[in-house]
């Protein structure tokens, strides 16, 4: 087991002001004590505003040090914890399988890295105008887009995604979650819902109901933010009842729904990052 940095658990609820959209989300608050183990589809990064924190992964059932530092970037699917030291933070939660995701990921090979003080000085000062004084939605989705291409490097991804992937991907983020299956999409591309899985995850390298339970996930936050109880947020994203909503959110946050929205502030925003190219 690990040892945390702080003593405290994370203090309930955090009250944050939370940016919302339909594949991820950016919460500014101040964080203190330490988020258990967990692990999810989306890429990670901990921004301290103000000062330090601290994050650490597992691998092979060891546990890394701590890494202290003013920005942490976690791969997705990795085991990790998080503990906030107390500072102002910002974290963002974004796919992977977006562009900008892509590219963040071609230059951060490892399961976790402090962001580059160069490529941070960039970024820091955008996300502290959302935190101090945001513009309106489009605005903020617009300063996120900003921040992430700060921190990535080299060419921006040009390798085409499968057209059928790419429809795919456009099906779920227009269609109802709440009705989605893995048969459903895979005929909507017209394939076997076999064949569908193989190319999904042969040209974007996650299992396809892995990301179908992110997204679902995403949506019943959204939901939740838009002052649904947990129970109807649930079912609305597709979940069988509030506590498998609450479940997957421990496996994939390390604490519950209640807690990682709290009390905060919410605020919906287009969504800021583009999917993979076609192959046109």
């Amino acid at each position: 087991m690990y040892t945390s940095l702080s003593s405290a658990a994370p203090t309930l609820p955090w009250e944050a002001r939370w940016f919302l959209w339909d594949g991820g989300f950016l919460a500014v608050g101040v964080s203190t004590g330490t988020v258990p183990p967990h692990a999810h589809h989306a890429i990670q990064i901990a921004f301290g505003l103000d000062r330090d924190v601290a994050l650490r992964v597992c691998e092979g059932g060891e546990w890394s040090e701590w890494l202290v530092a003013r920005a942490i970037l976690v791969r997705p699917d990795g085991e990790h914890s998080f503990d906030g030291l107390g500072a102002l933070t910002a974290m963002l939660f974004l796919d992977p399988e977006t562009i900008e995701g892509r590219w963040l990921l071609a230059g951060n090979a490892e399961p976790m890295q402090p962001v580059a003080p160069a490529r941070l000085e960039n970024a820091l000062p955008l996300l502290r105008r959302i935190a101090d004084d945001p513009p309106d939605a489009q605005g903020v989705a617009l300063l996120i887009d900003q921040a992430v291409r700060a921190l990535c490097s080299g060419p921006r991804p040009s390798r085409h995604v499968d057209e059928r992937v790419l429809r795919a991907l456009e099906f779920i983020r227009s269609a109802d979650a709440g009705s989605l299956s893995l048969d459903d999409v895979a005929a909507h591309v017209f394939l076997s819902p076999s064949r569908f899985q193989h190319l999904f995850k042969e040209q974007l390298g996650l299992p396809f109901r892995r990301y179908l339970l992110w997204r679902k996930l995403t949506r019943a936050l959204l939901a939740v933010g838009r002052g649904m109880s947990l129970s109807a947020a649930a079912h609305a994203a597709g979940f069988s009842d509030s506590a498998h909503f609450t479940r997957t959110c421990y496996q994939m946050f390390g604490i519950p729904p209640s807690f990682l929205i709290g009390r905060g502030v919410h605020h919906e925003i287009p969504a800021p990052f583009e999917l993979p190219l076609s192959a046109e």
